[in-house]
């Protein structure tokens, strides 16, 4: 139910439209000036993180979005991750998609004519989200940037609230869909904690009508409040959908959030450890997904991080991995490099050639074989599914990759009925 115009331009050049200096890098969780912005640009841009904050002062926020969009070089497209698993799903040519979200003048001219939008989705004003990229070896002052990321923030009232969710959840009984993707909660960190609270409570009342024997897939997103986060873990969001994708960012700040395995690791150095990614997601399902003790619906999770993928699902509920999977990573090669196919001169490989699959328990270890690259293992009735990921060595663009990833992978996903 999140949807909006992204504006996608070089963050420094824009830092340096609005007349900004380089400074020291700080972390932000709520960006409340452009010094604020300034200094959380700076900290991710020195680490290669993605980041995403909400911006809290609305007139300082509509200037910064107009030299942004007025910028020479600045690109606007389809964003919000709603709108971006739509447009990536809408793309094969049998599929018809609902996407309830803000959409503005701007954002109904970019979708795709696969997409369907009610017209209570429909706004006067579109909802602007910044995105600001930097190049691996770029620098600004101190900040040299290891890898090439992005750092979003957006003043974004509508998205925040989740103002479009039950106008989404009333025209599934017209629609009739074979597929839920939600997203956009991380959007309501802006909100006061009353406010937030009140609102995932609503929303998990909307989200309980949606019929059982339709599947519900949850993209996750950056998010900073770890009590929120718990909160849509334990007892609130996860039991009620049957999938969720994220990136080693989320993964991480997930079992920060609630004490769980590797919980006091601060944070990834270099690529993601597999052993202790899987050690994460194995604790996802067995605590919080469906088992014979728990009456959860959670019973698969895509992992993407820009090394590799990891498909974890529990036995009995889905086919189709190895494809599922391949297809997602194939997706982030071609979408990074804007190629159609792979192109062998635009990617290399960063995964791990041998790894171990656990850092807790008696790990096997793993040897990838060029022949086979979707690599399986198993663990107390959970399936892994691996695939290392061919990176593309000069990206067209970053942003809604693991939207990208989420979506292609779920359209090779079969989801046994039950």
């Amino acid at each position: 139910v999140n949807a909006c115009v992204d504006v996608v331009l070089s963050g420094v050049k824009l830092l340096e439209a609005l007349g900004l200096e380089p400074g020291d890098g700080k972390n932000h969780a709520v960006l409340n000036s452009r010094q604020d912005l300034k200094e959380a640009f700076a900290h991710f841009m020195a680490k290669g993180a993605a980041a995403e904050r909400f911006f809290s002062d609305a007139e300082s926020f509509q200037h910064i979005a107009r030299t942004a969009s007025e910028y020479p070089d600045a690109q606007l497209y389809v964003g919000g991750n709603a709108a971006l698993i739509g447009q990536k799903l809408a793309r094969n040519p049998d599929l018809k998609i609902l996407l309830c979200g803000p959409v503005g003048p701007k954002l109904h001219e970019l979708l795709d004519d696969n997409v369907v939008v009610p017209p209570e989705s429909m706004q006067e004003r579109d909802e602007f989200h910044l995105i600001l990229e930097y190049q691996a070896g770029e620098e600004w002052g101190q900040a040299r940037a290891p890898n090439a990321n992005r750092f979003i923030f957006s003043h974004d009232l509508s998205n925040g609230a989740l103002n479009m969710l039950e106008a989404f959840v009333s025209s599934l009984d017209e629609f009739q869909p074979d597929l839920v993707v939600l997203s956009g909660l991380h959007m309501m960190e802006g909100q006061s904690k009353e406010m937030r609270q009140r609102r995932l409570m609503e929303a998990v009342a909307s989200i309980s009508d949606i019929p059982t024997d339709i599947p519900i897939h949850l993209e996750l997103a950056s998010m900073t409040d770890q009590d929120f986060m718990s909160n849509i873990m334990h007892q609130q969001v996860f039991p009620l959908v049957n999938s969720i994708g994220l990136n080693e960012q989320e993964l991480l700040f997930l079992t920060q959030s609630a004490s769980g395995p590797h919980s006091s690791l601060a944070s990834w150095s270099g690529v993601p450890d597999v052993g202790i990614v899987s050690d994460i997601l194995f604790w996802i399902l067995k605590e919080h997904g469906k088992t014979a003790e728990q009456a959860s619906d959670l019973t698969r999770i895509h992992f993407h991080t820009l090394a590799y993928h990891i498909l974890v699902t529990v036995d009995g509920h889905w086919g189709n991995q190895v494809a599922a999977v391949a297809a997602g990573a194939r997706a982030a090669g071609t979408q990074a490099c804007a190629t159609e196919t792979i192109d062998t001169d635009k990617v290399f490989l960063k995964a791990p050639l041998e790894f171990l699959t656990s850092q807790i328990e008696a790990p096997s270890k793993i040897s990838l074989n060029p022949d086979e690259p979707v690599v399986h293992w198993h663990r107390e009735g959970i399936s892994f599914h691996f695939t290392p990921v061919l990176v593309c060595k000069d990206p067209v663009r970053t942003v809604g990759l693991g939207d990208a990833i989420s979506a292609e992978g779920l359209l090779y996903s079969e989801i046994y009925p039950q």
